[in-house]
């Protein structure tokens, strides 16, 4: 065989072993490009472990939607809620759809988007244990505006790491109240094990437990900020976020 057929034959080979190259590299790309999303695991409806054990909630809905407008793959990642911001500041997650009130300190560490909802913040307690009765056990989540708020105002604090843990503490007789955001309440509210409780829902009337809630977003990507705010404005737009929100509360965000 001559040099020049061999070498004729040999060009399609060099040329499929590039295009194999080139896929690999891409698929590689393409994987990378994923948005490492930061969730909280355990805080139903806004994100919890279903029976089938998938995440799931409004906020995993959200982030879902958001990348899918973005047209980037999410990858979820739970993180506790007192870790969450510290994750995103560092650049360990690219956003974090976790609820967060949009407050000064944070603000101080990480980007926010522009607001998805507004929030209230209600005390849910025992009949005896009003907001604020000296020596009600109240229950927080550590890393939460509930928590620094109860702790600033001197009660007992209960804190645990994750709303999941809130109603076997409140049956136990650990904590006469919760403090929590108004669809944890709504939640609490109709959980079997609580009923007997007669817990009763008040929402506290202060500026630091009310108001934006935003994406949390890594400071060393300014630039993810315009894309996230024009993909909350387009699935507000075309409906999306309003089936995320009938299909996982009872009541409509704000």
């Amino acid at each position: 065989m001559s040099g020049r057929a061999s070498a004729h034959r040999e060009r399609p080979l060099a040329k499929l072993a590039l295009a194999a190259l080139l896929f690999a590299c891409a698929g590689a790309w393409a994987a990378d490009a994923a948005y490492r999303v930061a969730i909280i695991g355990n805080s139903p409806p806004m994100s919890y472990v279903d029976e089938q054990g998938r995440l799931t909630g409004f906020n995993v809905a959200v982030a879902h939607a958001l990348c899918e407008t973005m047209g980037t793959p999410c990858e979820l990642r739970p993180v506790p809620l007192d870790r969450v911001v510290d994750t995103v500041a560092a650049g360990d997650a690219d956003f974090a759809v976790v609820s967060l009130l949009a407050t000064p300190e944070r603000r101080a560490k990480v980007l926010f988007s522009k607001p998805y909802y507004r929030s209230l913040s209600v005390w849910l307690g025992r009949p005896a244990a009003t907001p604020g009765k000296a020596g009600s056990r109240v229950a927080v989540v550590r890393g939460s505006a509930q928590a620094r708020h109860a702790e600033a105002q001197g009660w007992s604090l209960r804190p645990v790491a994750s709303h999941a843990e809130l109603p076997p503490l409140l049956v136990a007789g650990g904590a006469d109240a919760a403090l929590v955001p108004m669809p944890t309440a709504v939640r609490l509210m109709a959980e079997p094990s609580l009923q007997a409780l007669e817990l009763r829902p008040t929402i506290v009337a202060d500026a630091a437990l009310a108001g934006d809630v935003c994406i949390s977003i890594d400071p060393g990507q300014p630039q993810l900020k315009a894309r996230i705010d024009a993909a909350i404005d387009a699935i507000k737009r075309d409906g999306r976020f309003d089936r995320i929100n009938t299909q996982f509360l009872p009541f409509r965000l704000q």
